[in-house]
């Protein structure tokens, strides 16, 4: 069987979606269609995995109470970064890095560091293969989320086990990813980061031996 081959006018666009992929941190409160998450998940599943072992979990987590719990999580664990950020704190505060109060749909992304499914092939070596098959999964649903115009932005500033605590979940699970989907209140292809002068994205540094 021949695979497809893709052609110009599709690598053209494919490198568009991976431009504009951006961290969306500014959401409409606007529903999301029924079944754009079911839909966007499915593809998901098809991400690479170490061993065909799948070991993401997705919580959708719609219940008020814990969201309400994760959003003031990440309220503390906010207000410790500030005190450490020194004279950036200002500028660090001005970026708003959550958009826990206004997307429609909160998503969390565990991982099952030893999951039955793949029988252990290839993480002998390195465990920590099935966190990054998980990313992987991520970022699979990402780009299908931006190929949609769906927004999504990754907050980072949680203390993991409190929100594995939150949403009940088994001990065992590791957070990798608290997502927000929705629509964007605004749109660019360059990082906000960037734009607000935070830090400024670099070419890749290759290392020949």
């Amino acid at each position: 069987m021949t695979g497809p081959i893709f052609g110009e006018a599709f690598r053209a666009e494919l490198a568009a979606l991976f431009r504009w992929r951006r961290d969306v941190r500014r959401f409409s409160a606007a529903a999301l269609p029924d079944g754009a998450v079911e839909r966007l998940l499915a593809v998901a599943q098809g991400a690479p995995s170490v061993g065909l072992s799948q070991p993401w979990r997705w919580v959708l987590v719609e219940d008020g109470g814990r969201r309400a719990a994760v959003r003031a999580g990440f309220e503390a664990c906010n207000t410790a970064a500030l005190a450490m950020q020194g004279q950036r704190a200002g500028d660090y505060a001005r970026l708003k890095l959550a958009g826990l109060d206004r997307a429609p749909v909160h998503l969390a992304v565990f991982v099952d560091p030893d999951p039955a499914q793949g029988g252990g092939l290839g993480r002998a070596t390195m465990p920590e293969m099935a966190a990054y098959s998980a990313v992987l999964a991520v970022y699979t649903l990402w780009l299908a989320a931006r190929a949609e115009g769906i927004g999504v932005g990754w907050v980072s500033i949680l203390a993991p086990e409190a929100v594995r605590a939150a949403l009940d979940v088994p001990e065992t699970w590791r957070l990798v990813a608290y997502l927000c989907l929705g629509w964007p209140e605004e749109e660019n292809a360059a990082p906000e980061l960037e734009r607000e002068g935070w830090e400024v994205g670099r070419p890749a540094v290759v290392y020949r031996r």
